[in-house]
């Protein structure tokens, strides 16, 4: 090879080209979305989705929730607050009927949305207006209940979420049929609440005792490292926590896989939030995980989504739609392709 010349362009024609239809390929025409009717199923629309990035990982991570609980193996859902206030809780509740949850982790804002969901059929008050009036944050039902709730679950190792729903059900609430804590209680299915002091409004109530609730959110971390220790061959989903459960979780799986003498739990993990955070994608997706998705976007539009395709692909239905498609696709190309639906 000569030594090129700096001060001369460079000679094009020595660029060497090979045939298009020689090349491997990253996007196939078997793999685009498909325009469906709108008489079109639920399940259709799922398969209609282009076999790319997000919509690809959604459905790979409803496949991987069905054959987790086809296995018998448990299927549990960590969660911010957001996903509870956005009306969430009746798909999740539906999903728990159906066998597809096999525990709830909340950090401390879901819990107190929850709660207050289910005490008085609505929650989140506008922080900025009642801020600097000093009005933010003073609900008296909601930190009495929590302090309670922290007390009983530091006295009797009871667990925190599991007092919190005990707490909820003496009250008989009113909307107890749309509240995680209530339901999961009644069922018999686990929900562990973590917090950090300081973090949640029911901390700034006169009842409220820092070192029953460290003493009620560490028994809750213990349990849900029973939960992990359970876990192989489940799925866990992190929707909505950008620090604090992702950063729980991680150490969950860290204190079994030390107990276990590094024998490592399999786990399939999927993280749905409407911003990319650095901890749920290594701490959730990566790190722990044998098999991790990541789904960005709204929580109000993927936990509906991701309810159907978990329903059309334990039926069988997204698998025909999805080979119907592929099908369709492979008649309309005309053989300008190689392209099949996965």
């Amino acid at each position: 090879m000569t030594t090129p010349d700096p001060l001369l362009p460079f000679d094009l024609g020595r660029f060497r080209t090979k045939p298009l239809a020689g090349r491997g390929h990253l996007v196939e025409t078997g793999r685009f979305a498909k325009a469906i009717p709108p008489t079109a199923s639920a399940a259709d629309f799922v398969a209609s989705l282009p076999a790319f990035l997000g919509a690809q990982a959604l459905r790979d991570l409803a496949r991987a929730i069905v054959h987790a609980r086809r296995g018998g193996r448990p299927v549990v859902w960590g969660m911010g607050g957001h996903v509870v206030k956005v009306g969430l809780a009746p798909l999740l509740l539906d999903l728990l009927d159906r066998g597809y949850v096999q525990g709830f982790v909340m950090n401390g804002a879901a819990a107190i949305h929850d709660s207050e969901i289910a005490m008085e059929g609505s929650t989140s008050e506008d922080v900025g207006a009642g801020l600097l009036e000093g009005a933010y944050g003073n609900a008296q039902e909601t930190g009495v209940l929590f302090a309670e709730a922290a007390a009983v679950a530091a006295k009797s190792g009871l667990g925190f979420g599991t007092a919190l729903g005990d707490a909820l059900l003496a009250r008989r609430p009113r909307n107890a049929a749309l509240s995680l804590l209530c339901r999961a209680r009644a069922a018999g299915v686990p929900v562990t609440v973590h917090v950090a002091v300081g973090t949640d409004t029911v901390h700034m109530h006169p009842a409220c005792d820092g070192a029953a609730l460290g003493a009620a959110t560490h028994g809750d971390f213990r349990r849900l490292a029973s939960l992990v220790e359970g876990m192989d061959g489940g799925v866990y989903l992190n929707v909505g926590s950008a620090v604090l459960l992702p950063e729980v979780f991680l150490k969950a799986v860290a204190v079994v896989h030390n107990a276990n003498g590094g024998k490592r739990v399999s786990i399939t993990t999927g993280n749905l939030d409407f911003l990319k955070h650095y901890r749920p994608r290594v701490n959730v997706v990566e790190r722990p995980a044998v098999k991790g998705y990541d789904v960005t976007g709204h929580h109000e539009i993927l936990v509906p989504l991701l309810r159907i395709a978990i329903l059309a692909e334990e039926g069988g239905a997204l698998s025909e739609a999805g080979r119907g498609l592929a099908a369709e696709n492979e008649n309309n190309r005309g053989g300008g392709g190689r392209g099949t639906a996965p």
